[in-house]
């Protein structure tokens, strides 16, 4: 006889494995400064050591979440977790940043196989709504707190070890997480043997792929360039080719006619603007910190639980009002509370304001945030069959990470750009044209040449280079913060007039009785059984 599960160790270790995931986010951006130093890292390469994993990871997530559903879940996420644990482990003896990029693409393929298993093996498990919202707000709360806890993890690695600390560490815990899935976690797919879709899985991994490294690369090419122009219509072009492949499609890979069920639809633009502004106030806030404020990558770190405490709240207690409230409400409420702190944000932001004001502010954030994702991701889940529910939870993961990238590009790009038109009219004239070049680089950069001009004692240029580049940051920072707060009101406008409040009711079935009137029959509970 099979012994049933254990509910709680299999939460456990399902927790354990998307937290794996969404620290590497973070994780690997503290170490970026060392690579320069000990690798030689170029700026270019530093940025492809990051986004060679998230173009990889995109790509692949609905492929993924497909081939789950075929050929088992359980399997695909063992399977993900090795490749993710080798190839981050590997990426430590890398002796140059080619090496490394390599090896955070193999990285990125192991992200997309184990994400998307972890959500759809818990709504297999956890099937009545109660069950699966408090799931889906722990796994929710999970992602908060890796992605807050990355710089700080990163951080005392750095601190005692090189950089190579921070890819040997995922790779034993990855292993750590294997074995827990292993003997804990059930194996489920669907129950129909569907058919591959090979038309739905090449056109989707290149639809995204495509999108992710236009995106990636628009902010430095030009987002109105020829090229950026090229590739965001290639995009459109393999996403229609998608669409009308799936609808002509037996047995497609997504039935796209599930974006006309607002549940699925509006959710997922829900989660892709949460991310957009997670991503976006991540880029801006951890600069402030470690350049205006001088924190270190470790203080910084600490300085964001405040974030990570406050989406773990409200993620768990999100789901659980979504289910007595109503979705529309809750996400409704998380997006407000999200364009509240920007604006905030925007009107009072300085050098000199108190870390406590900052904090309350975070906490804003953070419940804003825990409420908008996972009772939107409760909403997409609950929209989709239970035997697509490994491409139902790849959807989700797409717009979170769609959203995050452009986030941080769209952000980045009107940061950089504000920045650089207010440095020209606050730096002194005095600069010369190759200085003042440098100093137009980063706030980082304007740092480092007021430094160099203080050592060769020329102090009051020093001082003016440094106050111009505070102020220029500033000015970037407000900007950014209103175009943040902006979609955010956007998104809470989209989810209070589309998203449903609640699934809709089923019919209850009837049956004759001997006057011929129909009579409702009981309904029977619905119970999984993993295969």
């Amino acid at each position: 006889m099979t012994r049933s599960p254990s509910k709680p160790l299999l939460l456990i270790a399902l927790l354990l494995a998307s937290f794996v995931i969404n620290l590497d986010t973070t994780l690997v951006n503290v170490a970026l400064p060392r690579l320069t130093q000990e690798l030689g890292a170029s700026t270019s390469q530093l940025q492809w050591v990051v986004d060679a994993y998230n173009l990889v990871f995109a790509a692949l997530l609905l492929t993924s979440g497909s081939l789950s559903d075929r050929f088992g879940r359980k399997g695909m996420l063992l399977a993900g977790l090795l490749v993710f644990g080798a190839s981050s482990f590997v990426g430590g003896y890398a002796h140059s940043p080619g090496q490394l990029i390599a090896a955070r693409a193999v990285t990125g393929l192991g992200a997309a196989m184990t994400f998307p298993a972890t959500l759809s093996l818990l709504t297999a498990v956890f099937t009545s709504r109660k069950e699966r919202a408090l799931s889906i707000g722990l796994w929710g709360a999970t992602a908060g707190v890796a992605i807050a806890l990355g710089p700080i993890v990163g951080g005392l690695l750095l601190k005692h070890y090189s950089w190579s600390s921070i890819f040997y560490a995922l790779g034993p815990v990855s292993l750590a997480v294997l074995v827990l899935v292993a003997l804990f976690v059930p194996r489920t797919r669907s129950a129909a043997t569907h058919r591959l879709d090979y038309a739905g899985l090449v056109l989707s991994g290149g639809f995204m792929g495509l999108l992710i490294y236009t995106v990636i690369e628009a902010p430095g090419r030009g987002w109105s360039s020829a090229s950026s122009l090229a590739g965001f219509a290639g995009a459109v072009v393999l996403l229609i080719a998608f669409v009308v492949a799936e609808r002509r499609a037996a047995e497609p890979m997504l039935d796209v006619r599930l974006f006309k069920d607002m549940r699925f639809s509006a959710a997922s633009a829900a989660v892709t603007v949460a991310f957009f502004t997670l991503l976006g106030f991540i880029f801006l806030i951890t600069q402030f910190f470690q350049f205006i404020r001088g924190y270190s990558p470790l203080s910084a770190g600490v300085h964001l639980l405040p974030v990570a405490a406050a989406v773990a709240v409200g993620s768990t207690l999100g789901t659980r009002l979504a289910v007595r409230i109503g979705t529309k409400a809750i996400v409704t409420a998380g997006l407000v509370l999200q364009a509240v702190f920007y604006f905030w944000v925007a009107s009072d932001i300085s050098p000199t304001l108190s870390y406590g004001v900052i904090a309350v502010q975070m906490v804003v954030y953070g419940l804003g945030m825990g409420l908008t994702s996972a009772p939107a991701t409760e909403s997409i889940m609950g929209a989709v069959a239970a035997d697509k529910a490994g491409v139902g939870s790849a959807v989700n993961d797409s717009t979170r990470l769609l959203g995050g990238t452009l986030g941080v590009a769209v952000i980045g790009s009107v940061y950089a750009t504000v920045y650089s038109t207010r440095l020209d009219s606050v730096l002194p004239a005095s600069l010369t044209t190759d200085l003042a070049t440098r100093a137009h680089e980063s706030v980082g950069a304007a740092f480092g040449l007021s430094g160099q001009l203080a050592s060769q004692n020329q102090l009051p240029l020093a001082n003016a280079v440094r106050q111009a580049a505070i102020a220029a940051f500033d000015h970037g920072l407000t900007i950014g913060c209103i175009v943040a707060g902006l979609v955010a009101v956007a998104g809470a406008l989209l989810s209070a007039a589309f998203l449903p409040a609640h699934p809709p009711q089923p019919e209850p079935a009837v049956s004759p009785d001997s006057t011929g009137q129909g009579q409702p029959l009981q309904s029977i509970p619905d119970v999984a059984h993993p295969q």
